[in-house]
């Protein structure tokens, strides 16, 4: 039995009704949901620290939440593990014509655009009528805020609804800040400071999509960057038997400032 098949089995004797684990035949869709995202980032988390190991370990939790479903479904007559293959199969066929086609495109460009008009015109096929059509159909909500926000923006820029050039978009992030920073001169209430934020983060979020840049990935950078730096200052600190807490805003600043001096010259 190959190891695919073995898991299977295994997934089945867990949701067995009389013999399988009492937590796993509690277990929904919805349930079960929360952890397949969880399992998400601790598969990018293994990546981005470059452990392949632990990566292999995570793929293996995030096979499993496919599985899960996929018995699950079964069970109710949905569907099961071998029409989500054909499904996801006949997509990649579907998308590259290039490769499975006779399909040539001139460029990377050209061959986006196709693929953002079939992925319009499968968009298209899960609502026919008209009038419930949208460009921003299947923008998941559970995405990461970042990532929905680009998400967004590229689909709205498909049809022209976009900043003509950069400056406009370095222009809208001046003009939301002023407008937090008025905000919070006159001590405007927290909802509408909140709702002013949000619109400045989608801003700054436009200006990573021109710059071709994951807005996602970049906060996670700037998070890991963080982290790495004020860990700097823990270790320092430990060194002279003190603590972050035990020091003035003013010391902690001139150590960090040292910190970045110090990765700068390696």
């Amino acid at each position: 039995m190959d190891n695919i098949a073995r898991l299977l089995v295994i997934m089945t004797y867990l949701r067995d009704p009389v013999q399988g684990c009492s937590w796993d035949l509690e277990q929904t869709f919805a349930s079960i949901a929360p952890h397949t995202l969880e399992e998400a980032f601790e598969v990018v988390d293994a990546i981005e620290r470059g452990d392949f190991d632990d990566l292999k370990q995570e793929l293996g939790d995030l096979l499993l939440q496919v599985v899960y479903y996929a018995q699950m479904a079964q069970e109710q007559n949905l569907f099961d593990l071998e029409q989500i293959a054909k499904s996801i199969s006949d997509k990649l066929v579907r998308r590259h014509p290039h490769v499975f086609g006779d399909s040539d495109f001139a460029d990377d460009k050209a061959r986006a655009a196709a693929w953002e008009v079939e992925k319009a015109r499968e968009r298209a096929t899960k609502h026919p009528a008209p009038e419930t059509q949208s460009v921003l159909d299947d923008v998941a909500l559970a995405l990461p805020a970042l990532s929905r926000a680009q998400k967004l923006q590229k689909r709205v820029a498909l049809v022209g609804f976009d900043w003509p050039n950069q400056s406009g978009v370095v222009a809208k992030i001046l003009e939301e800040l002023e407008e937090l920073r008025d905000m919070l001169v006159t001590g405007e209430c927290k909802a509408r400071i909140e709702e002013e934020l949000g619109d400045l983060l989608f801003a700054v979020v436009n200006l990573a999509r021109w710059q071709g840049i994951d807005s996602e990935g970049a906060l996670r950078a700037a998070n890991k960057k963080f982290e790495r730096r004020f860990r700097a200052i823990e270790a320092k600190l430990a060194e002279q038997k003190c603590r972050p807490d035990d020091c003035t805003l003013q010391e902690l600043d001139a150590l960090w400032a040292n910190i970045k001096r110090e990765e700068r010259t390696r």
